[in-house]
């Protein structure tokens, strides 16, 4: 798996420690200026932030990295919704790093998110959710590689 500069990502992580660790924070927080909220729930959590940039996702980006929902109803509107704004693209790590990522991030739906995680605290709706996560290891060595060359992740 290349990294965006061609260098293979493996050599950086190992594909075993990646699960659930490519971390995005979306427009909906980035223009409420919860970065810093959202990154000590993050290091609260025990997870580190071993590689962080702010970026205006471009179309052609967006539509790639939702690529999986192409066929889905709400692709165009989430495509739109990634690049109404900057976001904050991260590589997280940390013991059992998988399941402490989606337990901050809390469910979809802020509604149903439990308290103090991140979708409860911030989220406005289930469309501007605050956050991303990997859903598996395959998946976050892929948008990591989109995001980040080899030398940008310094854990």
């Amino acid at each position: 798996m290349p990294f965006a500069d061609g260098a293979d990502i493996s050599a950086a992580i190992p594909l075993s420690d990646l699960q659930g660790r490519n971390h995005i924070i979306k427009p909906d927080a980035t223009a409420r200026n919860l970065t810093g909220a959202i990154n000590a729930l993050i290091e609260k959590a025990g997870l580190r932030i071993v590689a962080q940039k702010r970026i205006r996702m471009t179309r052609e980006q967006a539509e790639t990295f939702y690529a999986v929902h192409k066929e889905r109803s709400f692709f165009r509107e989430l495509v739109e919704f990634m690049i109404s704004g900057p976001v904050v693209v991260q590589v997280l790590e940390g013991e059992n790093a998988v399941l402490k990522h989606r337990e901050v991030m809390g469910a979809t739906d802020p509604s149903k998110a439990a308290d103090g995680t991140i979708r409860k605290l911030h989220a406005k709706s289930i469309g501007e959710n605050s956050v991303h996560g990997s859903d598996a290891a395959e998946t976050a060595a892929i948008e990591i590689a989109q995001f980040f060359s080899g030398n940008e992740i310094v854990g």
